[in-house]
């Protein structure tokens, strides 16, 4: 993985801690789910997409940066769909 993408990792991983307890949620299993979302939307998008596209943006720096960008992107975007899940079932459970 690229830093960025590690960094991003990270970040999904703090992020759902910190939502869990502020919900009076279990924080650890949240972050866990966070993280293996975002994992497995990095590496699905890795794999097809990203190695799909390389030949075609081989000789450009730029445009290989960019779309070695995009799993980690759709991981976040991925983790937030996780994350808004996760919130509507607490909140139903709450209720």
């Amino acid at each position: 993985m690229l830093l960025l993408a590690k960094l991003a990792g990270i970040a999904v991983l703090v992020w759902f801690f910190l939502t869990a307890r502020e919900n009076g949620e279990q924080p650890v299993k949240w972050a866990v789910i966070g993280l293996m979302g975002y994992w497995i939307a990095w590496w699905v998008v890795k794999l097809s997409v990203v190695n799909l596209l390389s030949g075609l943006v081989a000789k450009s720096a730029t445009g290989t940066f960019l779309l070695t960008q995009i799993p980690a992107i759709v991981g976040v975007f991925a983790a937030f769909l996780i994350r808004k899940k996760l919130l509507a079932d607490a909140a139903t459970q709450k209720n």
